[in-house]
């Protein structure tokens, strides 16, 4: 339950990285899966070490992470915009590996550790194993079902299309939401 709830906004994220794939090659499906794991694992560690008293990141802070995914879009924004005039629109990549991927769902899911370090916590280490393999199950979960929410084939005609415009909105989408939800924007404007 918890994972799911956390994590809505990461099959978004997942949709678009799997359309990506399918539609420009980058990232491969393999680096999604990947990246996606080791962007859970970063976000778990960092809360089962804030839960045993040490801070990595102030809470304060941790919606800076929101940057990455805007700079991602940014990025593709750029490209789009400078192939304008090009007979075939460029690729709507929005990460090209398993790095970026892996960026891409920390910045995404930096807030969950405001839940999971709570959570680790108050359950101590037995049930935060069992926690831990429920989210790594999760993980599975989520890729298969933004792999089949990506895979069909009115929609990989849309980003075929529209996917150099559509994915870096999204990742800018997602950045914004991301700095402005944690309050960062408003530490930052004071």
């Amino acid at each position: 339950m918890v994972f799911a709830g956390t994590n809505v906004d990461d099959l978004i994220v997942l949709t678009v990285l799997f359309l990506s794939a399918r539609a420009a090659g980058k990232p491969r499906q393999w680096q999604v899966w990947a990246g996606q794991y080791a962007g859970i694992a970063v976000l778990v560690a960092v809360s089962a070490l804030a839960a045993i008293g040490l801070t990595i990141v102030p809470d304060a802070w941790v919606g800076l992470l929101g940057l990455v995914p805007f700079a991602l879009g940014v990025r593709g924004l750029i490209t789009a915009i400078r192939a304008r005039g090009d007979d075939e629109p460029p690729a709507p990549a929005a990460a090209a590996g398993l790095l970026s991927v892996a960026g891409v769902t920390i910045a995404n899911g930096a807030d969950n550790i405001s839940v999971y370090t709570p959570l680790f916590r108050t359950i101590g280490p037995a049930d935060s194993l069992i926690t831990i393999a429920v989210f790594t199950a999760g993980v599975a979960v989520w890729c298969l079902a933004g792999s089949w929410l990506g895979s069909h084939r009115s929609v990989i005609a849309v980003v075929q299309r529209f996917g150099h415009w559509i994915v870096p909105a999204v990742f800018m989408l997602i950045g914004a939401v991301i700095v402005i939800e944690s309050g960062v924007a408003h530490r930052l404007l004071s």
